[in-house]
């Protein structure tokens, strides 16, 4: 297979483009088919030996992938061949192929293409921790944006709008400027013609700003620390501009602000359920147009050492691409031919409601929330859900003997694989947004009214029945389902379905 292979430590003139075995995994381990790499700034630094992971010459760079799953390890049980997925991979990226741990590997959701899903995490990722989970922002506080333009200072920019902030947006030159107030930025500075300190002190009357998040440090991040505001929180993401700065300590003290640290890698995987919860919120923001990623450029595989180069050159603004499969990659968010297709497979075309409150969900009570769009239940599924429950009777799993005995000659879905579909396909019908906790919390009045055979397309449809309050502030949402298969007449599955949400 081909890759881009770094055999000494130096810039990326120095790495290769050339064939290489392919990977083979171990028992916790899959076996991806890249089908995009998104190019982030500790690629340019691990090549270096810079990073603070260190691997082995050689190896290829790009920690962002996403693609098909070509094998999974004996011990991978969540995943399935021909699944699509992102995954974290840390190095490896820039290949044909790529094998990553299971546990860093994530379903891509359907309505999302490859090239989004490639560019998100580590962006929108690095930058929702930092405003929600580190610095706690709340609508009405100032937020500046160190490096605005940049893959994550631009995400930081949009969210900060999202969440309600008022953004000030810095970067070295006014074209990346220019992209920054398209994304939401109220104010801009140029930092390479206008002193930073003093603009921020006109903006904001004296008061300072409430909080900083700086992927740039170097000289940049002194005056930024004195421009802060009473009780501001300082978010440290990283150092682009060159120099780690060496802050006088006595500022935090003056100003009762916090300088803390962002270090999304080691939170994903130190806290994973707070994380998860991070990427369906983000998921839906992106599904419903509220943010996006912006593309800088798409190279070739390669051209991959180019990306790189022009990483190392501050000349990208939002994410740079590298495509290494053969396939055009979708647009962002698709073609209008596209958006269609997805809405006549999904919800018959009408708009999909996203519920931002408690009080969306209470307006709805008693209406249609639409129909998911068919999910195939594979053989290879089945056999895993048997697995899995250790439930391994003949009709599911014996092909052969299903054949000969079964009509139509197709094995049958366990009822209960039908039924641990749901949650998935709730998550197209009941988008949620800004949610605090989000949990299935039960199923009633459960039927399966009709079979599901080996093969057979399945989706679902619902509606919002009630709501129930908490006195902590959440809410039971009450949700009358049927799932039913391209081949029965009668539906293959009816429940009511629980979730408990607090906004």
């Amino acid at each position: 297979m081909k890759a881009i292979l770094c055999t000494e430590f130096g810039g990326p003139e120095l790495l290769r483009y050339t064939e290489i075995p392919e990977p083979e995994i171990g028992e916790k381990e899959v076996l991806i088919q890249v089908f995009a790499c998104s190019v982030n700034f500790p690629d340019v630094l691990i090549i270096q030996n810079k990073y603070q992971f260190k691997p082995e010459l050689p190896f290829s760079p790009g920690g962002e992938v996403s693609g098909i799953i070509e094998k999974v390890g004996a011990g991978v049980k969540h995943l399935q061949v021909g699944q699509r997925v992102l995954a974290l991979c840390g190095w490896g990226g820039f290949a044909e192929k790529v094998k990553v741990t299971a546990d860093r590997v994530f379903p891509i959701p359907p309505m999302m293409d490859f090239a989004t899903a490639a560019s998100t995490l580590y962006t929108f990722g690095t930058a929702y921790h930092a405003l929600k989970d580190r610095a706690k922002i709340q609508a009405g506080e100032t937020l500046l944006v160190l490096g605005a333009a940049g893959g994550v200072g631009l995400a930081a920019v949009e969210l900060g709008k999202v969440m309600g902030a008022t953004v000030i947006a810095a970067a070295s030159t006014d074209e990346k400027l220019s992209l920054c107030a398209e994304k939401g930025a109220s104010h801009l500075i140029n930092y390479q013609m206008e002193d930073l300190k003093e603009r921020i002190k006109e903006i904001t009357l004296g008061k300072g700003v409430d909080v900083v998040l700086d992927v740039v440090g170097d000289r940049y991040a002194e005056p930024a620390l004195r421009s802060m505001a009473w009780n501001g929180r300082y978010l440290v993401v990283g150092f682009a501009a060159g120099e780690i700065p060496k802050l006088p300590f006595n500022l935090a003290l003056l100003k009762g602000c916090a300088v803390m640290g962002v270090f999304w890698g080691r939170f994903s995987t130190e806290e994973p359920k707070k994380n998860q919860q991070n990427i369906i919120e983000l998921v839906n923001m992106i599904l419903s147009g509220k943010i996006s990623q912006h593309i800088h450029k798409t190279y070739s595989l390669k051209d991959a050492p180019n990306a790189l180069q022009d990483m190392l050159d501050r000349k990208v603004m939002g994410k740079a691409m590298v495509e290494v499969r053969g396939e055009r990659l979708e647009a962002r968010r698709g073609t209008q031919e596209a958006r269609d297709k997805k809405q006549e497979e999904g919800d018959g075309g009408a708009e999909r409601k996203v519920f931002r409150s408690l009080a969306d969900l209470k307006a709805h009570e008693g209406k249609p929330l639409g129909q998911s769009r068919w999910v195939e239940v594979s053989q290879e599924m089945i056999q895993n859900f048997a697995d899995t429950t250790g439930d391994r009777q003949w009709i599911h799993v014996d092909t052969e003997k299903a054949k000969a005995l079964i009509p139509g000659g197709k094995n049958l879905a366990h009822g209960y694989l039908t039924l641990s579909l749901i949650p998935q396909l709730m998550y197209e019908v009941l988008p949620l947004e800004g949610v605090q906790m989000a949990l299935n919390y039960g199923t009633e009045k459960v039927r399966f009214p009709a079979p599901v055979y080996s093969g057979d397309k399945i989706r679902l449809h619902a509606s919002l029945a009630k709501i129930e309050e908490n006195p902590d502030g959440s809410a039971k949402v009450f949700s009358k389902i049927e799932m039913h298969s391209d081949h029965a007449d009668k539906p293959v599955c009816v429940a009511e379905v629980i979730s408990m949400v607090r906004f």
